[in-house]
């Protein structure tokens, strides 16, 4: 969610100008390089785990296009047996064919999960394929921002001994920006189509623009619906672009 807050920070600033101008529209903005490093700790009934995860986005083609690379490192110590490694590493491309600051703006954008964590306790187990859409629009100018998003994940391969992956989300994310900072909170309903449960989460966003380019945030979470993956957790990051 945190490029989310780069969009809305940047587009803050750089939106109006030149809007008839197809090279300064508001998702050339959005479409910088983008560098996030964030920790996310979450807790499960049966132990925690934690993730330390390096996010890098790259424009491509005509920069309405973007390349995203999720490198991520496990520990848990689920079972009691404290295990550290690489988890399932993921690419994904976005595509956005439409963003205008008054009317909003809409987004695809498809991820392929790899099944290449170091150990079983770290990934799923399986390759993954996520397809998602977004909207996008200011309920107020400037100031308060409204995301939603419906994603799906299905396995196609994988260990025959793991359980398929069969995931609907949709999610709701609202933020509010007050000068440098903004406050934010996000709801995600989800259905596991796998184990017929509903691993709801939600969370609030507490974040600031430290410099023109750089901004932090922190956001705590909870798990709620029935079959929930965690109970609580608390994610900080680190948004630099360039």
């Amino acid at each position: 969610m945190i490029t989310v807050s780069a969009f809305a920070q940047d587009n803050n600033q750089d939106a109006n100008e030149n809007s008839q101008n197809l090279y300064t529209e508001a998702r050339y903005h959005y479409y910088l390089k983008t560098i996030l490093l964030f920790n996310e700790y979450l807790d499960t009934d049966s132990g925690s785990f934690n993730t330390t995860e390096l996010r890098f986005l790259h424009p491509i083609a005509n920069k309405a296009w973007n390349l995203r690379v999720d490198l991520p490192l496990i520990s848990t110590n689920t079972s009691s047996i404290n295990k550290t490694g690489i988890g399932d590493i993921g690419v994904g491309i976005s595509y956005i064919p439409y963003l205008k600051h008054e009317s909003g703006g809409i987004a695809f954008r498809a991820r392929v999960i790899s099944n290449s964590a170091a150990d079983p306790a770290l990934g799923s187990g399986k390759w993954v394929f996520a397809p998602a859409i977004f909207y996008g629009k200011y309920l107020i100018a400037n100031k308060l921002l409204w995301i939603t998003n419906l994603e799906n994940q299905s396995s196609f391969a994988g260990s025959s001994n793991r359980n398929d992956v069969n995931l609907t989300a949709l999610e709701n994310y609202f933020m509010y920006i007050i000068g440098k900072n903004w406050i934010a909170a996000d709801v995600a309903f989800r259905y596991n189509n796998t184990n017929k449960g509903y691993p709801n989460n939600a969370f609030v966003e507490f974040g600031r623009k430290i410099t023109q380019n750089d901004m932090a945030y922190i956001h705590p979470s909870v798990g709620f619906g029935g079959h929930k993956t965690y109970n609580y957790g608390i994610e900080v990051g680190m948004l630099i672009l360039f």
